[in-house]
């Protein structure tokens, strides 16, 4: 687990709307992004998984930005969780470099398949001065935590609340009843924000691989050991297990 990530959740926000003036990236930083890459640890390291890094003038629907980072997979169960896992990671990364990201799921790549696999979702980066990332991540909206959270708070559980999600929907519930922390992926009746119906199911479970790479790397700052076991969420369901913690 990179600890130097950690830091990175508080700095972290989602440029929907980038600065009318950007940076470059220069090549050396798409060079260290393609090297960071290949240092990912996945959820699944049996799924195979593929970037690229095109100018955002090659999809469609931009923001802004300079450049549009688009993530590829073979389809296999929970494939969407493992790219969300891999995806924050570089997230996470791209923020220690000052480039500022948005996750993009409405955008759409010059190809639907690269190299055999079929893609997934992009990130969008650009460039931008330090002083844009965010200075206090409390301040960000985010479900209360007695929303996400039953039983005995861990350390961080005030923290792993404001990882990033499609609209902002939050799709998870932690339930800790001492002897296992259980992670659920969690749809609202009724709550999709602007998301299409058919699609929120897709985006939430990008999602909650997101949210459990916050969980993970929050466990591995705390030192705290678990056994980790991961459930196929192949349901459409209220509330699915996803992921299972035992000491």
């Amino acid at each position: 687990m990179n600890l130097e990530l950690y830091d990175m959740i508080f700095k972290r926000k989602s440029f929907h709307k980038f600065p009318e003036e950007i940076g470059k990236i220069s090549d050396g930083e798409l060079k260290g992004i393609e090297d960071f890459f290949k240092t990912i640890e996945p959820l699944y390291p049996d799924i195979k998984v593929k970037m690229r890094i095109v100018p955002e003038k090659e999809v469609t629907g931009g923001r802004g930005a300079e450049y549009c980072l688009l993530l590829y997979s073979e389809k296999k169960d929970n494939y969407l969780q493992n790219i969300g896992y891999i995806g924050e990671q570089l997230d996470l990364y791209l923020v220690s470099k000052n480039i500022g990201t948005l996750w993009f799921g409405i955008g759409k790549p010059d190809s639907p398949t690269y190299e055999g696999l079929s893609h997934v979702i992009m990130i969008e980066l650009a460039k931008v001065d330090e002083s844009k990332f965010r200075k206090d991540m409390y301040k960000s909206k985010r479900k209360e935590l007695d929303e996400i959270w039953i039983g005995e708070e861990l350390p961080f559980a005030n923290i792993v609340r404001f990882a990033p999600s499609a609209c902002n929907s939050q799709p998870w519930i932690v339930e800790n009843n001492g002897k296992t922390i259980d992670i659920y992926r969690y749809k609202a009746p009724g709550k999709r924000g602007i998301m299409p119906v058919n699609m929120v199911r897709y985006f939430n479970q990008i999602d909650i691989g997101i949210f459990l790479y916050f969980f993970d790397l929050c466990l591995a700052k705390e030192g705290l050991n678990f056994d980790r076991q991961l459930f196929v969420d192949d349901k459409d369901e209220e509330r699915i297990l996803f992921a299972r913690y035992t000491r």
